[in-house]
This record gives structure tokens, C-alpha cells and sequence, in this order.
């Protein structure tokens, strides 16, 4: 595994926790596991940026809407990534 790939990784990662920390701390979430597809960008202007393409979540607080609601906002607002490209599911 070359650098770019595995700071790539990393990256994800590091996104992963960071996402994980915030939803397990908003009220009704509960207990979280956060998984996202990423695709590095390159370009002329930008070199090895990490674009989050989707977002997997399974929430303990899923089964409630407006819990729904809110971690689907906050994943649109950090990632600006539509709606379509989150999936929310309850946990066991």
C-alpha cells in the first residue's frame, strides 16, 4: 500500500470517529457505528482530497424519525452530500 492510500485511509478513519463522537452526543442517538465511502479527487488545482461519496449509520435511536431526521442533517451539512447518499438503520 502506497502513502496516498494509506493516508487516504487514515483520513477516512480519523472522518469515521469524528462522526461517530458527535452523533453518540446528540440526544436520542445512542450508541452509533459510521462507516463512509470515500473517493479521492484529483485535479489540477487539488491534489489527493478526500470526497465523502456516502454514508452508512446504525444508530440505537434510529427507530425514532425525528432522530432520523437530525443525524441526516448534520451528515448533509458536514459532507454536503445529499440525502439519498446517507442511509440510516436502526442498531440491534
Amino acid at each position: 500500500m502506497d502513502n496516498s492510500t494509506q493516508s487516504t485511509d487514515e483520513i477516512q478513519s480519523s472522518l469515521e470517529r469524528r462522526l461517530q463522537n458527535i452523533l453518540e452526543n446528540v440526544e436520542g442517538v445512542g450508541e452509533v457505528k459510521v462507516m463512509l465511502m470515500t473517493e479521492e479527487q484529483q485535479g489540477i488545482y487539488r491534489s489527493g482530497e478526500t470526497e465523502v461519496r456516502g454514508v452508512l449509520i446504525a444508530a440505537e435511536g434510529a427507530s425514532d424519525p425525528v432522530v432520523v431526521q437530525k443525524i441526516q442533517q448534520a451528515v448533509m451539512a458536514l459532507f454536503q452530500i445529499e440525502a439519498h447518499k446517507i442511509k440510516i438503520m436502526k442498531m440491534k
